[in-house]
Formats: C-alpha cells, structure tokens, sequence
C-alpha cells in the first residue's frame, strides 16, 4: 500500500485520449488517439485534475503509428525529445506503454478480436510490471475491457482501483495465455472473473476463460457505468444481451454502495459559437439567423431545395441496426417525407455503418434526391449539420451514454429520442408550458412511436418564432451549462475522494 501524502497521486489507466495538457511531458500537447467517447471523457478528467494541482499520472500505449499519423513527420523529432525528457526528468507524468503489438496501429481499436487482445494483454502487461511499481499510485483509475485484469491486481497490492465502463464488449482469454504475455496473473488468479467456477489455479489455468470486462468490476474497489439509467438498466435485467455475470457483478457493487453512474459530455469544441466548422457561427440570441445561414450553405452543399424555412433532420450516429435504431427510421422515411411535402421536409444523414445502403436505396427508388442526403461521416460535415439541422434522431434501442442528444441541444437541434439509458439521464420531452425540456421521447421502439415523435417535432416547428425562438434559446443555454467536462470531472473527482476517505487537492471545493 503507498504511502498516505498530502496530495495522493492518481494514476488514470486508459486506452485513448484525445488530448493532454501542457507540463505532463513535453509532447503530451501532442498526443491524441481516439476511438469514442472514452478518449474524450479521459481528456477531461486528466486536464482538471491537472489544473488542480493534483498529482495526476497517464498511462497509454505508444502509438506510434496512431501519434505519427496525428503529428505527421515531426514526430520523430518529438519521440526523441521525449527520450530525452525521459532521461533527465523520471518523474514525468506521461507513461507510454511500449511493446511492438501497438507500435504499427493506426486505430485503436481493430476489426480483429485476436489483435485486440494481443494489444490488451501487451498494455496491460507494461502497466503492471512497469508503470504501476515506478509511479506507486495511490489510486488508480482504469477505463473499459483493455483494462479489465489490473483491478485484479490492484486488489492484490491494496491500492483502491475504479473501473469504469464506457461500453459493454468484452474478450476472453486463459490464464495460460495470459501468462503467455507476460502478465504474472497467478500471483491474483482469484480476484478475475471466469466463466465457470474456480476452484483452484491448476484446474483454471487452461480451459476456464477469463472475462476481462467482468473482471474489471469484479476486482476493482468502485465501479461506474457512463450513466445512471443504463446501471440501472443493467442491474434490473432490462438488456437480454448482457450477460448474467456482468449484470450479477454490477449489482454486488450497487448493494455494497460501491456502484454508479457518471454521464459523460461532448468535447468542448462543440460550441456554435466558436466552431470553425461553421458557415456562421452563432449564440442562443442569434440562433435563429445562424442556423437559417448553416442550413442553406448545407443545402446548397449537398444538393437539397435551397429553402432555410424547410424542416431539417439530422442523422449523427452510426448507422447500426443493432444499436441505433437505424432500422425503424428506415420504416417510415417514406411517409415521413410523404407527410410533411408541403413544408419540404429535409433529412441528412452523416454516418457510416452496414445499414447506409438501405437508406441510399430507398431515396433513389423514391427520387428523394432533393429532400434525403446520405454522406459517409466527416466530422466538418457533421458539426455543420449540427448547426443547420432543426432536429436530430436518436432512437437507439440501448444507450450506454450518447453524445449526440446532449450536442444538438448546444446548437439548438432538439433531439428526437428513444427513452432509454443516457438518454432518458439527458433529454426531457419538450413541454413549453412549463418551459421545460429539450426534445422529443418516445417509449416503445418502433415505427408508430417514432412517427409519433416525428408530429411532435412538427408541431413544435410550426409555432409562431415568438413561441418557439425563446424556448430554443433556453434549451442551448441550459445546453451549454449541464453538458460539460466541468460537470463531468467534479462528479469523477468527488468519487476518488469517497474512495481515498480525504480531499483529493486542498482546494477541491473550488471545483464548480
């Protein structure tokens, strides 16, 4: 167990992060590997953790096909400053994981199961043997399945470990290859998680699994999923795809008051205001003539009716049937369009995804053409239609978080959304009565309920801008305060403290 200090150091374990703060190492500015949400949540947490004061470490794997990609042909140069760095300054606070398996990546994730593994136990193995004994933390923070056996081994050396899973995909592996690799899990071979009972290392070393997901909850002190409903969901049984140990392990935590839900939230680029993506920039006193400006430039881009008084729908997850709901918006795009011909309703989709064919025959047997867009996801295209779209669809079947609900909001895009997981935590159906809410919900996931949502879009678009302005005004500036890596941070940061039984920085209460 590390020494107790005036300021504990925290070690954050994670497989992606889009950006690091200047002064944890001389090319931390620079580094940036992302695959979701978890690369920006660990971008957040590290900065104001960092702008504290506090003793905040990071261990990543060196990407250094992912880094060379972002950085282009100075990387070598800063490889080498970060050498020398090394060198002269042991304390950095940057610690790049480094084995061939990762050296030659350029995704952080790949479509192979096998060499996702071979990355994981490469990680996980230079964290254990190597990060963890030189930086001694007294906490540590691991992020999703590539991290899933260090809370085993955290529990082994007493050092409280939170895991957090930002989604549900997991992999397996023996103990023999896990040792294969280097990792010394008999030395904790009880504190994983397996898919049959283990009743001792010799009869489990070789044909009993190990579930590193579930083992990430299974040995870590404090767990969190990346929203309260979708825990909830998980541990009343709402999901037949989560497997009974995850949901049996998740629910152990909850009862012991070792289990919660943070929500994560967008990037802080997102912001109409300033993103340079943007044909006009605009503010919630201004959105109205901002988004009329964006939505004719977006027209005129992709070939629609140049009309900015036409409904626009915006598309911004990937299209995946399993997921998203793609699917039933594919039931009724037809009729939707049919229905609302007279206002010319638009619908753009950004996205790829296996379902992106359906859509793009359905406009061509339609001759939609003019009225439904279909594009490959770009992030410029996509923030742009942010800003031009009226209202944006979310009727995913499962929502571990979704960023999308709580983005179009900021730019004044009202979600139109399925109740479930983070996003029954984020949007509120509209109720402008009351001037509360932020969208559209629907409960049951099918083509009426979603059609439903649709009308209600509609009505609330056909209401005078005397009526409508003032509340889409309201929804962005609310938008903009609850939807934020400050809110996000402070919620991280008061759980390490429960977990450390003291303040993380003297000034902690400064945190807003």
């Amino acid at each position: 167990m590390p020494e107790k200090t005036t300021n504990p150091r925290v070690l954050i374990v994670t497989p992606e992060v889009t950006y690091l703060p200047q002064g944890m190492g001389n090319i931390a500015n620079y580094l940036s590997a992302k695959a979701g949400g978890l690369a920006d949540v660990s971008a957040a947490l590290i900065s104001k953790l960092f702008a504290l004061g506090a003793d905040v470490h990071v261990a990543l794997p060196d990407y250094r096909g992912i880094f060379h990609k972002h950085i282009g042909p100075l990387w070598d140069i800063y490889q080498k400053e970060l050498d020398t760095y090394r060198k002269y300054l042991p304390e950095d606070r940057l610690h790049l994981a480094e084995d061939r398996a990762f050296y030659y990546v350029h995704h952080v994730y790949s479509n192979l199961s096998q060499e996702n593994m071979k990355i994981a136990l490469a990680f996980q193995r230079e964290v254990i043997n190597n990060i963890l004994p030189r930086v001694r933390p007294d906490l540590i923070h691991c992020n999703d399945w590539m991290t899933g056996l260090v809370p085993g081994y955290s529990r082994m050396v007493g050092i409280p470990c939170l895991f957090t899973i930002h989604n549900i995909h997991t992999v397996k592996a023996a103990l023999s290859e896990i040792e294969d690799r280097g990792i010394d899990a008999a030395a904790f071979w009880q504190n994983l998680y397996y898919d049959h009972m283990a009743v001792n290392y010799e009869q489990s070393r070789g044909g009993n699994p190990v579930d590193f997901l579930v083992s990430g909850v299974f040995g870590s002190h404090f767990v969190n999923t990346v929203s309260p409903t979708f825990l909830n969901e998980i541990v009343s049984g709402r999901h037949g795809f989560i497997s009974d140990a995850l949901r049996r392990e998740l629910t152990n935590k909850v009862e012991a008051d070792c289990g919660y839900g943070i929500l994560n939230a967008p990037d802080p680029s997102y912001d109409p205001a300033t993103d340079p993506e943007l044909f006009r920039n605009y503010t919630p006193s201004d959105a109205s003539e901002g988004k009329r400006a964006n939505k004719r430039y977006l027209q005129k881009h992709l070939g629609l009716v140049q009309n900015p008084e036409a409904p626009l729908f915006f598309w911004p997850s990937r299209l995946d049937p399993v997921q998203k709901g793609c699917q039933v918006l594919a039931d009724i795009l037809y009729k939707m369009v049919s229905r609302y011909h007279d206002e010319q309703i638009q619908v753009v989709f950004v996205a790829n995804g296996v379902f992106q064919p359906y859509f793009i025959d359905i406009v061509h047997f339609h001759g939609l053409e003019e009225q439904v867009a279909v594009c490959s996801f770009s992030d410029p295209l996509s923030r742009l239609a942010y800003a031009s779209a009226d209202f944006l669809f979310m009727p995913s079947s499962f929502e571990p978080c979704g960023l999308p609900q709580m983005i179009g909001p900021k730019y004044g895009t009202l979600p139109v959304a399925h109740d479930t997981g983070g996003i029954h935590d984020t949007v509120e159906h509209l109720d402008m009565a009351n001037h509360r809410g932020n969208g559209f919900l629907f409960e049951v996931l099918d083509a009426a309920g979603l059609m439903w949502a649709v009308d209600q879009a509609m009505a609330f678009y056909r209401q005078p801008p005397g009526v409508k302005q003032p509340q889409i005004q309201r929804i962005m500036e609310q938008s903009a305060a609850r939807f934020n890596h400050e809110v996000t941070a402070r919620q991280y940061i008061d759980l390490y403290e429960k977990m450390l039984h003291r303040p993380l920085v003297s000034h902690s209460s400064e945190i807003a």
